[in-house]
């Protein structure tokens, strides 16, 4: 199987782009008067952990190349194990997560 690297990178939603998301958003006019924009402000230490995530990359490119190239060579190995746990997992925690329908 090959691997068609000519797929453009989707870019990374950074800080700024957020940022410009919501201000967008909040700024757009819209015809219901009941329409609310909240601001929130972060303290020193939360401010300088948000600029340090939003800096992070969402990708971890060099996983992604590692795993192509296994790919291509026919070295990758999927442990059914492994996945049928992280299934079960997502459920449980999608599960856990839903409101109590009683």
């Amino acid at each position: 199987m090959k691997i068609d690297n000519s797929i453009k990178s989707s870019g990374q939603v950074t800080g700024e782009n957020r940022t410009r998301s919501a201000r967008e958003s909040g700024s757009s006019s819209t015809s219901s008067a009941s329409a609310a924009t909240t601001q929130v402000a972060l303290s020193g230490g939360l401010q300088r952990y948000n600029e340090i995530l939003s800096q992070a990359p969402i990708v971890d490119n060099g996983k992604v190349d590692e795993i192509k190239q296994a790919i291509s060579n026919g070295d990758f190995q999927v442990d059914p194990e492994k996945v049928a746990d992280g299934l079960i997992e997502s459920v449980r925690q999608m599960l856990a997560a839903q409101p109590s329908a009683a």
